[in-house]
């Protein structure tokens, strides 16, 4: 069973930085293939939205419009973790922040919605104050 494991956040000053870890286990190539990882978050009485994803196999990128420049989305294949560096926050990114992966294909680039997730971390808070 494939587990993630969310660790990084806290709370910064608007214009703060913060790197959120995923560290991914429980899992083998040749049982699962984990195609796509991601970071989501979702704030208070918003709906779960895709913040960046990437797929494994071959490193291509997406980032939601209103994160681009700012966070970066990196993977460490040696170590099976997931990184989501975080630079100039703002107050709306405020939100809990989870990472995912899915062993489902769906085509070069990441698959944009959290059902198309099979796996899910705890969550990671990620408070942007003024």
């Amino acid at each position: 069973q494939v587990q993630l494991v969310e660790s990084g956040g806290g709370s910064v000053q608007a214009g703060g930085s913060l790197r959120l870890s995923c560290a991914a286990s429980g899992y083998t190539y040749s049982v699962y293939y984990i195609y796509y990882m991601g970071w989501f978050r979702q704030a208070p009485g918003k709906e779960r939205e895709r913040v960046a994803a990437i797929y494994t196999g071959g490193g291509s990128t997406v980032y939601a419009d209103s994160v681009k420049g700012r966070f970066t989305i990196s993977q460490d294949n040696a170590t099976n973790t997931l990184y989501l560096q975080m630079n100039s926050l703002k107050l709306e990114d405020t939100a809990m922040y989870y990472c995912a992966a899915s062993s489902r294909w769906f085509g070069y680039l990441p698959p944009s919605y959290p059902h198309e997730y099979n796996y899910w971390g705890q969550g990671t808070q990620v408070t942007v104050s003024s």
